[in-house]
């Protein structure tokens, strides 16, 4: 798994995030919804912070540990990423964000469904799970349009700003595609 790969949808690329894109994603994540709706994306968020994402993407990927895309438009233009980290025991949890004016469109649900069916057939995972926190319902959406199901509430599982939040996990089986 040297080369890294690159998946066509119908309206998506999903490819290699590159130094390019770091202007476009500090962009994005210069709004404080991404870090009220993660638990790893820090606010005010610098070129500091994409260029160290970047670093343990690329050396997540080269210890097999994860892969993430960039969702781009035809034209190349970046929207978001996504991406499944190796949890161990065949399982993977996947992870996304997307710029605020591609919201509501699709593209999450279109590059989440060949990230899924990537991991499944490329990477060999049996399981592929995904939290988000309850005040992000669209997250939840988006989950359930993919074929996951609630499997669990995991009570005070994540902090932040000082508050424990309970997190609802999807998830979805190699058995079930």
């Amino acid at each position: 798994m040297n080369n890294f790969p690159r998946i066509e949808t119908e309206r998506l690329i999903l490819d290699k995030i590159t130094m390019e894109d770091i202007p476009q994603i500090v962009l994005y994540l210069q709004d404080k919804v991404f870090s009220d709706y993660t638990s790893n994306i820090p606010y005010p968020y610098r070129k500091e912070d994409a260029e160290f994402w970047l670093k343990l993407s690329a050396e997540s990927f080269q210890n097999r540990k994860g892969i993430t895309f960039a969702i781009r438009e035809k034209k190349g233009k970046l929207l978001g990423a996504i991406g499944l980290h190796d949890e161990g025991s065949d399982k993977a949890e996947l992870g996304y964000w997307i710029g605020i004016p591609n919201w509501n469109k699709g593209y999450v649900t279109e590059a989440a469904k060949a990230v899924i069916d990537y991991g499944f057939s490329e990477l060999n995972f049996n399981k592929i799970f995904a939290t988000y926190f309850p005040h992000n319902p669209a997250s939840g959406k988006v989950l359930g349009k993919i074929g996951m199901k609630k499997e669990a509430v995991l009570k005070q599982h994540l902090k932040k700003d000082g508050k424990y939040y309970d997190i609802p996990m999807y998830s979805i089986f190699k058995e079930d595609r």
